[in-house]
């Protein structure tokens, strides 16, 4: 993002703590806020792009920019467009608190006198643009596009934005997330070309997770990654047996996967059992901490609130879908002393609940988006020093953004291709949508992996912190993994660190002393066990395959019978689902033949 203004230079400005600070009603602005706004009015442009992480507080900065220009008479009314319903009603909520009315149940004629504006949905945008560009012609008008990204979701949304707010006097766009994996222009973004030519997104303020963590507006992240072994049965009827986080094929990633989160399974009891003492330990420093479930499906989450309540004794909230009902819900738990919250896909974005502090990802979508909106459930800060926890599975994919925290990233509308070269990784337009949709409808997942989950346990892995790796893996329930579960709830940045790095050599230490009969798990810290990419999979298959044709033309033997050889002698599956260990093996085997032939 280009960004010509810095919090940093700011330094006489207090950069994090006014208080709580819910919703639209510091009384003080942070840093970062404060130099935004500077810009801001310094340059007076009609489009202004702020990115801001999750939890740094881009409602309050908006809000104030909002009543900056009304007061200053550069507008007469503001219209909010948010992502959900939810949403709405929290914009309208706080922007009542610095004095700003905004109308979230508008949805024709003319506006009450008593208000300043409306709060309205992308949805409802989408339904009648008209409407509103109708409304913002007849009075100057600042429009705030909350998560921007939301624009692009679909032709009519981002052409029904258009529409509707093209005439605006003004317009602040905010956004805390990675912007879109597709190549969908987003209304109202400047595009700039790169040296390599590829446009890309470019801001006019930017203040990343970094900057927030130096700052101490939000919480450090732990993350606690479980793997395991899963079988299942696919729809051929073969039954195949792996571990979460052994590279495989894309299809056997997402179906292991599935298979840990499934909830007849040993992996989610044993998780949620591993979360809620987390919970218990975070409780000490924080009381009223409360922790998330983010599910995939109603199904799931109905069934894991089950879980926690045969776990904890005490039941959790459900929150299924975008309704009235489901924000309410959401209302009451952000004001009680409740332990568990269990929600699918709607929490993901936005929802201000700043006493979350543990997180289960509990779901197979896999896009940066989704995961950055997610983890940004749990990092707002209250206070100096409270620290956030999310459970994942291990899975490459997410370990990748767990250690890419800081990494800010652009919308990209170009996207470089290259022949004959698959993207195993590449977010689809299907995952993007998935990522974004708010209702709890059929994603269709079951037909596209079809798959039967037959057992899944749940071993500890590692922990993720600050772009390290910690941890040796442990069974669940181990004194090892306590030791990472019973890290305390209040610590500095620099604290968790070295918290972290002893508590690794401390676990190597009491390694050692084990016979190597009890050495049932990889006894090898996680900096060691660097996670390998499918794409490093593919490049190993490769090899192997270059290899295997080179050993066609030594020996005469065709390649299917060297490949039946190579499976004879080494083990395990045909190389479409053999792991990086097996072709390395099968690659030196080959290699080894070949040369007995010189």
């Amino acid at each position: 993002m280009t960004t010509t203004t810095s919090a940093t230079n700011n330094h006489h400005l207090s950069p994090a703590f006014p208080g709580r600070a819910p919703w639209g009603t510091a009384n003080k602005l942070r840093a970062w806020q404060q130099a935004a706004m500077d810009r801001y009015i310094q340059t007076q442009p009609r489009d202004f792009l702020a990115v801001a992480t999750p939890g740094a507080g881009k409602t309050t900065f908006a809000l104030t920019l909002a009543s900056w220009l009304l007061h200053h008479h550069v507008v007469q009314q503001v219209t909010v467009v948010a992502p959900t319903e939810h949403l709405k009603k929290q914009w309208a909520e706080a922007a009542a608190r610095i004095g700003i009315k905004l109308d979230p149940e508008y949805s024709a004629g003319p506006l009450g006198r008593e208000y300043h504006g409306v709060a309205i949905t992308y949805a409802g945008v989408g339904v009648r643009p008209m409407l509103h560009r109708n409304r913002i012609e007849q009075r100057k008008t600042l429009v705030i596009l909350d998560e921007i990204h939301h624009a692009g979701d679909s032709k009519s949304w981002g052409e029904a934005c258009l529409e509707a707010f093209e005439p605006a006097t003004r317009r602040l766009a905010l956004t805390g997330t990675p912007f879109r994996s597709d190549t969908n222009p987003i209304p109202f973004v400047t595009y700039e070309e790169g040296n390599d030519g590829i446009r890309r997104s470019s801001a006019d303020y930017t203040y990343g997770y970094g900057n927030a963590l130096g700052d101490g507006v939000v919480r450090p992240v732990i993350f606690l990654s479980y793997s395991g072994n899963m079988r299942w049965r696919t729809k051929a009827g073969d039954e195949i047996a792996a571990r979460l986080g052994e590279p495989m094929t894309k299809d056997a990633i997402s179906q292991a996967w599935r298979t840990a989160l499934d909830p007849r399974g040993d992996w989610m009891p044993n998780v949620l059992r591993a979360a809620d003492q987390r919970l218990t330990e975070v409780r000490k420093s924080i009381p009223d901490a409360g922790a998330l479930v983010i599910a995939s499906d109603q199904e799931q989450a109905r069934a894991y609130a089950k879980l926690i309540r045969e776990i904890t004794g005490q039941g959790a909230t459900l929150v299924l879908s975008d309704d009235s009902g489901a924000s309410q819900r959401i209302d009451d738990f952000s004001d009680s002393q409740d332990r568990w919250m269990v929600a699918v896909r709607m929490v993901s974005e936005g929802v201000d609940v700043p006493r979350l502090a543990v997180g289960v990802y509990a779901t197979t979508i896999s896009t940066p988006l989704f995961f950055a909106q997610a983890v940004g459930r749990f990092v707002r800060s209250r206070k100096r020093g409270e620290t956030a926890s999310v459970f994942l599975p291990t899975v490459p994919m997410l370990l990748g953004f767990a250690n890419e925290m800081e990494v800010e990233r652009d919308h990209v509308l170009d996207k470089p291709k290259k022949d004959g070269e698959e993207d195993p990784y590449a977010e689809s337009e299907k995952e993007m949508e998935e990522a974004n949709k708010e209702q709890d409808e059929d994603t269709g997942e079951q037909e596209q992996f079809s798959f039967e989950a037959l057992e899944s346990e749940a071993v500890f892995d590692r922990v993720l912190y600050d772009g390290a790796e910690f941890g040796m893996q442990a069974h669940a329930g181990s004194e090892e993994e306590q030791d990472y579960l019973g890290i305390p709830g209040l610590l500095e940045p620099d604290q968790v660190q070295m918290l972290l790095q002893k508590r690794q050599a401390r676990q190597i230490a009491h390694s050692r002393k084990k016979p190597d009969s009890e050495a049932d798990l990889l006894e090898m810290p996680a900096e060691r066990r660097p996670v390998v990419t499918h794409k490093e999979l593919l490049e190993l298959r490769k090899q192997l395959n270059t290899l295997v044709g080179a050993y066609v033309h030594q020996s005469g033997k065709p390649h299917g019978v060297i490949h039946t050889e190579l499976r004879r002698v080494c083990g395990g599956p045909p190389s479409a689902e053999a792991t990086a260990g097996q072709l390395s093996e099968r690659i030196k085997k080959v290699r080894e033949w070949a040369t007995r032939m010189r």
